[in-house]
Parts: C-alpha cells; sequence; structure tokens
C-alpha cells in the first residue's frame, strides 16, 4: 500500500511538472528538477493540453452567452496564449526564423536562440493565429459544441504528436550553449503510457459528440502521420536533429492541422 502510495505520488509529480513546464499556472514544485524527471513528464503532456483545451473551451462558451462567436473565438485565443505564455507560439515563430534566416546548421541555431523577432518568425505566426481563428470561428458558427470538443481533441493530439517526434530525432544545441531553455532530451518508456490514455480519452470524447467513423479516423491518422513523416524529414535536413522550438512548432501545425480537418468532414455529419 506505502509503494502504491509512492508511485501515485510520483506520477502527481510529473503531472504538476508537465503543467508548470507548459503554461503559467502557479503549482509549486518543491523538489529539484533534473532531466530524468523532465523526461518522464513529456508522458503528461496530452493531460496538460486536455487542461488547456478544457479551460480555453470553458471561456469560449461563458463568452458566447453574452457575445458574438467572433469575438468569443479571439477572447479564448487570448486567454490560451496568456494560460501557455505563447509557449508554443514561440517555437514556432523561432523556427521559422531559423530555417528561414540561417544557411549552415549554426547559424540557423544561432537565429533560433536569439529572442528577437524576424520577419520569417512574424510571417508564420501571423498566418498560424489567423488559421487558428478562421478555423475555430468555421467550428463555432457550425456549432459551440463542435468548437468546444474541436478545442480538447486538438490540444490533446496535437502535444502528443509533438512529443512522438522525439524518439525519431536526436536533440541539437549549439557547442558553445551552457545553458538552455529546459527541454524534454528523450521519451522515456514509462511516458507511453500516459500519452496514449490522454489520447484514447479525447478520442472517446470527440466521438461521443461528432459521427466519426472508420474512415474518417484512418484518414486523420493517414494525414498527421504523413505531416509528421514530412516535418521530420525537413527538420533533420535543416539542422540534423530538434530542439524545443521545434517541438513548439509542432504542436501548432498539429493544432492547425486538427482544426481544419475537423471542419472538413463537418459537411458530411448533416
Amino acid at each position: 500500500m506505502a509503494q502504491l502510495k509512492l508511485k501515485l505520488q510520483q506520477q502527481f509529480l510529473l503531472l504538476k511538472l508537465a503543467i508548470v513546464f507548459l503554461t503559467r499556472l502557479p503549482l509549486l514544485i518543491k523538489q529539484d528538477v533534473n532531466d530524468d524527471l523532465l523526461n518522464k513528464a513529456t508522458g503528461y503532456f496530452g493531460f496538460v493540453g486536455l487542461l488547456v483545451g478544457s479551460l480555453c473551451a470553458g471561456v469560449f462558451y461563458l463568452v458566447t452567452l453574452f457575445l458574438p462567436l467572433p469575438i468569443a473565438v479571439l477572447i479564448s485565443m487570448v486567454f490560451g496564449l496568456m494560460l501557455t505564455g505563447a509557449f508554443h507560439e514561440d517555437g514556432l515563430a523561432d523556427t521559422a526564423d531559423g530555417f528561414g534566416g540561417g544557411w549552415s546548421v549554426v547559424q540557423k541555431l544561432t537565429i533560433m536562440k536569439d529572442s528577437r523577432l524576424g520577419t520569417y518568425g512574424a510571417s508564420a505566426l501571423c498566418m498560424s493565429l489567423l488559421l487558428k481563428y478562421q478555423g475555430l470561428l468555421m467550428l463555432a458558427e457550425f456549432s459551440a459544441t463542435t468548437a468546444v470538443i474541436s478545442l480538447l481533441f486538438a490540444h490533446v493530439v496535437s502535444r502528443v504528436l509533438a512529443v512522438s517526434i522525439i524518439p525519431s530525432l536526436d536533440y541539437v544545441q549549439l557547442e558553445n550553449e551552457s545553458k538552455t531553455k529546459p527541454v524534454a532530451k528523450s521519451l522515456a518508456v514509462s511516458s507511453v503510457v500516459p500519452l496514449l490514455l490522454s489520447l484514447i480519452l479525447v478520442s472517446l470524447v470527440l466521438v461521443s459528440f461528432i459521427d466519426i467513423n472508420v474512415f474518417y479516423g484512418l484518414g486523420f491518422f493517414t494525414l498527421v502521420w504523413l505531416i509528421r513523416f514530412l516535418f521530420i524529414t525537413f527538420t533533420k535536413k535543416q539542422i540534423g536533429g530538434y530542439t524545443g522550438d521545434v517541438l513548439g512548432a509542432a504542436q501548432q501545425i498539429f493544432e492547425l492541422t486538427t482544426y481544419l480537418f475537423i471542419f472538413s468532414i463537418l459537411p458530411f455529419q448533416v
């Protein structure tokens, strides 16, 4: 019994660490955090996505009671940016700047480390936010419930898929980089179970509200796996591996893909 309690406490610690890592929620972690704990905490990134998606969906639904849908979508997005500290959006912008502005691997990594925002990053960020806004608005116009469920599903799936890239690429950094932003450098075997659980849970929620048959499910699986393959191939060619910024960019791409895919099958639900 004591051993079970200890294991539960450890898993709760990993969940708290994942929440602190991916959001601005003020949770207290009393013990020192090392690479091993951070690697294991990636298993709960899907559940953090469920938390973030639930809170954003809750804000969206509450605002729709008083204001028009376009404003509700926008406020929900602003809330999401504040909740996560634009963590993944920052990764997308840095990756676009590095990949677009650098010629060598060292140049690309140096640019990605730079806190300043360049033309490529600004363009990628603007296009991403506009696509996200338009996608969520179209989903909301179909029904508020559809937008809520899509938020939950996209936030979970995008984080699980981003984490799935870790074992497929090597972690890279500049040789003279003594201190970087914390990032998972491997995917622990124990992380697979909670990742799959979060994916199964949110998938059950999705199919409970939206008619997703086997054909649509296979279509979505094929699409995201193809995008994942292309993203890994492109990233490996650019810098030879991944960084925390690359994982953030992947999350944004998979989130947008999910919204657009769900909207694309909605006409067939009528």
